[in-house]
């Protein structure tokens, strides 16, 4: 039986090679295994196999590992947000020395410290990922306003209205289907082949914003 994945590895560093090295143990990567970030649409299951049809166009063909495990989102809502939650949260440059968020994800209480720290993305060019604490939440003619602390510094992002803001949900094996969107943290190999033991499914009209 598949069981649910440790979601904290999908929001690692840039899966550097090594390790996802975050709170929870997580298989090693190869050393020769690159991390590659598969955004998109499910077109096909058979078997371990996984067909997505990526958002640059074509179809990725993803080895499932054994234990793979399946996580949804959900929607929530910046207002949910507070002083003291844990966050992930996508984000451009911007003026001021304030960075425009594009998504945001609240993780579970007992996932805090996962994949800490600020460190590029690929969401859109020149996005960063911040994992970080809330320490400090407050409305703005912008938006909701957010400092973000971590070890080695703090950030500060504003939310403008509408963003993607997602937590996640309980999903399993049975939610990958056909048309279902989906980010799928996957590792390439020497051959080229991709593998993965991590899929985020999208959920009652949701789409993974990560």
């Amino acid at each position: 039986m598949r069981q649910p994945f440790l979601a904290q590895s999908f929001l690692a560093p840039a899966l550097l090679a090594g390790a996802l090295a975050l709170a929870a143990a997580v298989p090693a990567l190869a050393q020769d295994a690159q991390p590659v970030r598969v955004r998109g649409t499910i077109a096909a299951v058979a078997g371990d196999t996984l067909t997505v049809t990526s958002r640059e166009g074509p179809a990725v063909t993803i080895q499932m590992k054994p234990d793979v495990g399946v996580r949804a989102v959900r929607a929530a809502a910046a207002a949910d947000i507070k002083p003291g939650d844990y966050v992930g949260v996508a984000s451009l440059p911007g003026e001021g020395g304030k960075a425009g968020a594009l998504e945001v994800l609240i993780f579970p209480a007992a996932m805090k410290g996962a994949g800490e720290g600020s460190y590029p993305w690929d969401l859109q060019p020149n996005s960063t990922m911040t994992n970080a604490t809330v320490s400090n939440a407050v409305e703005s003619v912008s938006g909701r306003e957010l400092t973000l602390t971590y070890p080695t510094g703090s950030k500060q992002v504003t939310l403008p209205p509408n963003i993607p803001v997602v937590t996640f949900a309980d999903a399993t094996a049975a939610d990958l289907k056909a048309g279902v969107p989906v980010f799928v943290p996957a590792q390439k190999a020497a051959d080229g082949s991709l593998s993965t033991g991590n899929i985020v499914v999208g959920s009652q009209g949701v789409v993974p914003p990560m």
